[in-house]
């Protein structure tokens, strides 16, 4: 059975590694955006942006934030969680940093993006389960994920459906 999802990644430093993931098959996912319609989006100022996240969502059951150096202090990744946890949708997220960028470079592990918001007291980051491939070859790391992708984005559903 195919998930229907909404990825949650720093486009500028992780469409790359993020496309391998959402290629992985195994989720259904939204459309990403061409980089000529995103920065027509983005053009159309904070009111635009807001309007295309919430479209994406539409529909969808899960986020699932693919973890890179820089996502953690993304406005729209911040918003992205707040509008999920908002939903209802249910919340992962997958360190992406070990996976090979278009130019074969693999990043650095950046900060955990659930660290900054809390339900009813009680710090997101003890909710949501976050994953970091336990591997340091690019390979290792996507058949890692594509093996658990699922399972993930499935348990992360029944975890937000307990609060």
């Amino acid at each position: 059975m195919k998930r229907q999802v909404f990825y949650s990644f720093h486009y500028d430093n992780d469409h790359w590694r993020a496309s391998q993931v959402r290629n992985i098959g195994a989720i259904e996912g939204n459309r990403p955006a061409p980089d000529n319609d995103w920065e027509t989006v983005k053009k159309g100022g904070d009111q635009a942006i807001e309007r295309w996240i919430n479209e994406q969502m539409k529909y969808r059951s899960c986020t699932i934030v693919l973890i890179g150096s820089k996502t953690a202090d993304r406005k729209w990744i911040k918003h992205e969680i707040k509008k999920s946890w908002e939903n209802g949708m249910g919340l992962v997220g997958i360190y992406i940093h070990n996976l090979k960028n278009s130019i074969g470079s693999q990043g650095y592990q950046g900060s955990n993006p659930f660290d900054s918001f809390n339900h009813n007291g009680t710090p997101l980051n003890q909710i949501v389960k976050t994953y970091n491939p336990p591997y340091l070859d690019s390979k290792q790391v996507y058949a890692y994920i594509s093996n658990n992708i699922g399972v993930w984005a499935d348990e992360a559903v029944l975890i937000r459906k307990k609060y």
